[in-house]
Order: C-alpha cells, then sequence, then structure tokens
C-alpha cells in the first residue's frame, strides 16, 4: 500500500481553501486508498512571531477539525508533529544536506521575509530553514505522495531533491515523494482579493470563510465577493479571477466543472446565491461533528496519544538508518 503523508499547520482558523484543497480530499480518498498519516504542524507555527497560548489553541481545534471533516483514526494516523521527536532528529541533518541558495529560492519565504521586514520585524532563521522541516516531516516515514495545495508544490520539489542528495551521498535511505492535487479548487483564493490565496493567517476580512463559520456569516462573505468588469459569466482565471474563484468553488463543492458551470449562469448574483448554498451545506456537516467532539475532548486527546505513538514507530528506523548513513556514532 503506498503511503501518504500531509499537514496542516496552526497559524490561524482553518479555511474553505484547506477544506476544499487539501482535507476533503485526505477524508474521501487518501485514508481509504493510502497507509495515511495526517499531522497538525505546530513546530511550522513558531517560525513567525506567535502567541503560544493561541498556537496551542489551534492546534487542538486543527486536530479536531481534521476529525470533524472526516479523518477515521482506524483508516488513518492523526497526531501533532512535535508529539513526534523524529521530525526535530531528522530536520538538522537534511540542514546538513540542503544548501542556503535553495532556501532562499523558496517563494514563501520571500513573500514572508518581506512582508515582515515591511512590518519592520526581524526574519526569523526557522523561517529560511522551516522547508527542511517539512522535508524531514515527510521523508521520515518513507512516503511516496504527498496530497498539497498548488502553494506547497516547490516545497515538495525540495524534499524530493533533498532525498536524492542524501541517498547518492550517504547511500540509499529515503523514499523520494511525488506530489499529488485535487482535481478542482486546489488552490481557493480570497474572495475580495481573487488574485490572493485564502489564507488562514494573513486574513481576518470579509475576504476568507471559515469552517466555523456561522451559516449566515458564509452567505454574507460570498454575496460580497469581488467579481469582474463585464456581466458575463466565464471562467478564465487570468481575466475574470473573480467569478473563476467562485465558480471553482462552487464546482468543488458539487462536483461539476467550473467551465460547464459558467454556461449555466446569466448574473454574478444567481452565481453567488448558489454558491452560498452550496458552501453551507458542505460546511454544515463538518461543524456538526465539530461540536460533538469538542464536547469529547478526551477521546480527540486519545486519538492524538494513539497517533503519535504510531508515528514514532513508523518514523524512528529510518531516522534511526539516516543517522547512522551520514556518520554519527550509535548511542550506546
Amino acid at each position: 500500500m503506498k503511503r501518504v503523508f500531509s499537514g496542516i499547520k496552526p497559524t490561524g482558523h482553518l479555511t474553505l481553501g484547506n477544506y476544499l484543497g487539501a482535507m476533503r480530499r485526505w477524508s474521501e480518498v487518501d485514508q481509504h486508498e493510502a497507509d495515511a498519516l495526517f499531522c497538525v504542524v505546530d513546530l511550522h507555527a513558531l517560525t513567525v512571531d506567535h502567541d503560544p497560548g493561541r498556537v496551542r489553541r489551534l492546534s487542538r481545534q486543527a486536530a479536531t477539525l481534521l476529525l470533524a471533516a472526516g479523518l477515521d483514526p482506524q483508516l488513518c494516523t492523526v497526531f501533532v508533529q512535535s508529539h513526534v521527536a523524529e521530525h526535530a532528529r531528522l530536520s538538522y541533518l537534511l540542514e546538513c544536506v540542503a544548501t542556503d541558495g535553495e532556501m532562499r529560492r523558496m517563494i514563501q519565504y520571500k513573500e514572508k521575509a518581506a512582508a515582515e521586514r515591511a512590518r519592520g520585524g526581524s526574519v526569523r532563521l526557522s523561517l529560511l530553514t522551516y522547508p527542511v522541516l517539512m522535508a524531514a516531516d515527510i521523508l521520515a516515514y518513507g512516503t511516496d505522495e504527498v496530497p498539497v495545495g498548488d502553494d506547497q508544490t516547490q516545497h515538495v520539489e525540495l524534499t524530493r531533491d533533498v532525498a536524492v542528495r542524501f541517498n547518492q551521498r550517504y547511500g540509499r535511505t529515503f523514499v523520494v515523494p511525488r506530489t499529488t492535487h485535487p482535481e478542482v479548487a486546489a488552490r481557493v483564493m480570497n474572495l475580495q482579493d481573487p488574485t490572493s490565496k485564502m489564507g488562514k493567517s494573513d486574513d481576518v476580512g470579509p475576504g476568507v470563510v471559515y469552517l466555523l463559520d456561522e451559516p449566515e456569516t458564509v452567505r454574507k462573505k460570498i454575496m460580497r465577493a469581488v467579481t469582474d468588469s463585464g456581466s458575463e459569466v466565464v471562467h478564465d482565471r487570468e481575466a475574470r479571477p473573480g467569478v473563476s474563484n467562485l465558480l471553482e468553488i462552487l464546482a468543488a463543492c458539487e462536483g461539476g466543472n467550473p467551465k460547464d458551470l459558467a454556461g449555466v449562469y446569466e448574473t454574478y448574483g444567481s452565481l453567488k446565491k448558489d454558491t452560498a448554498e452550496a458552501v453551507v451545506e458542505l460546511l454544515r456537516p463538518v461543524q456538526q461533528k465539530h461540536k460533538e467532539l469538542c464536547a469529547d475532548p478526551a477521546y480527540v486527546e486519545g486519538v492524538l496519544r494513539e497517533g503519535a505513538e504510531k508515528a514514532r514507530e513508523m518514523a524512528r528506523p529510518r531516522v534511526d538508518a539516516a543517522y547512522r548513513a551520514i556518520g554519527l556514532l550509535p548511542a550506546v
């Protein structure tokens, strides 16, 4: 059985983009077709200025939402990154294989570092090196496939490069993974700025639909979504980013094709109304299950504890092998 690994970062409340771009596929496809691991990557939340209490709250909320979205601990492994020491152990070894130039070419580093400097802040070293930690997350488990949104493709390519380089220098130790993407809505865009991703940590305004938004809030956000000049409903990412984003969201919710759906609508208003209702219905069972899980915190804690134990058992032999291969003296 192929092995799949993916994670979600607790830097903000999870969004419709997280669900359509990744979580739904994990629930509906990956956990049924693969030996799948899904992780709350809380160490990655420390790369920028943060409130410790908020990181803990968001980590628990993210884990609970993963379960609410349909991840079944009987079918997959759900855990928190910092609960498995092998991630940090392997990350340092991979820093000894990756290069400074590779890190500085990462698009997300360039964007986040520029934003941090613009605010007058200093850039943490971990922001530069976190793609190596991401590589460790993936490589520790012998991962075959990494289901991610478009914005993470560059990081998986780095993971592949580092794995190949390590294997060539020190002997075959790691599986070289490949990237997979959902067919529709791999990257849901901000409703108020459809040229930017719907990010959980960069926007707290009306452009982001959060998984725990009330139905009426969802409707208001979508009905106020920015559209484009002209009135014709067409799917064209370059020329009509606003209406294309709505078409892709609707298609992802209903399982249709955005280009085909464009021919169904004559006005932006009718498209917005149907998209809003589709999103409300999509989120309804997730929100109900989340409410139930919040009432039983011991269950969630048990899932995370057992998931971490299982993940450790899976990762430790490969990480120990990497320590031997790179030249470190075995512990006695």
